[in-house]
């Protein structure tokens, strides 16, 4: 039984299969690329593409079908038909589009077992399951603080480096973070506004001044 969710298995395997989703872990590699999956039908199903017929002829990448291989020529194009009716954010893909709109709607169907919060992306659900499990494998070798994805160490180091990568465009100044980049760029540089108060109207330019308003 799982002790996070208490679904039921009849084998050990599919278990820990199951586990790897609520915490984030990737431990099936392709040994044909460098993907990696957190169930052992998920690297199954994967393998397919790597003698599927619908092959990118820019990069070689193969695809499940055709329908899969448009979607990934938009990355070489850089074509996004889907666009946000309230931010004007365009996406590659209808799935990318309706995960944003969440942002807007305040929708989160994704709630945790263990506790009252719920999130707006599956990810964001991961990452808070390691909270419950106290499951934090990645260590900062300069300090003693941990992390629940190497993708945060990585962010962290930058800390005792001072590597600032991301650099605005539009004024040459630079973050260590992209999140960062982002905000600057949006309370600098633009007047949108895409986040109204549903009790007065008013608007914002990021949901955390938005919630922050609505709490008072």
């Amino acid at each position: 039984m799982c002790t996070v969710c208490d679904k039921r298995f009849t084998t050990k395997g599919r278990l820990t299969d199951h586990i790897n989703i609520h915490i984030g872990e990737n431990v099936y590699p392709c040994n044909q690329c460098e993907k990696c999956f957190s169930s052992r039908s998920g690297l199954y199903q994967h393998r397919n593409i790597h003698t599927s017929k619908y092959k990118c002829t820019e990069c070689g990448t193969c695809c499940d079908s055709s329908t899969g291989l448009v979607r990934h020529r938009r990355s070489h194009s850089g074509e996004k038909p889907f666009e946000c009716t309230i931010c004007s954010k365009r996406f590659t893909r209808a799935g990318h589009l309706a995960t944003h709109s969440r942002i807007h709607s305040g929708q989160k169907p994704y709630k945790c077992y263990l506790c009252d919060k719920a999130f707006s992306q599956s990810t964001n659900l991961n990452s808070h399951m390691r909270v419950h499990i106290a499951d934090k494998p990645y260590e900062c070798l300069m300090c003693d603080k941990a992390f629940s994805y190497s993708c945060n160490l990585n962010n962290h180091m930058r800390v005792h480096t001072g590597d600032k990568p991301y650099e605005c465009s539009l004024c040459g100044k630079s973050f260590s973070e992209s999140s960062s980049l982002q905000t600057h760029k949006l309370y600098i540089h633009s007047d949108a506004r895409p986040y109204q108060c549903s009790y007065c109207g008013k608007l914002f330019k990021t949901n955390g001044d938005l919630k922050q308003h609505e709490r008072r």
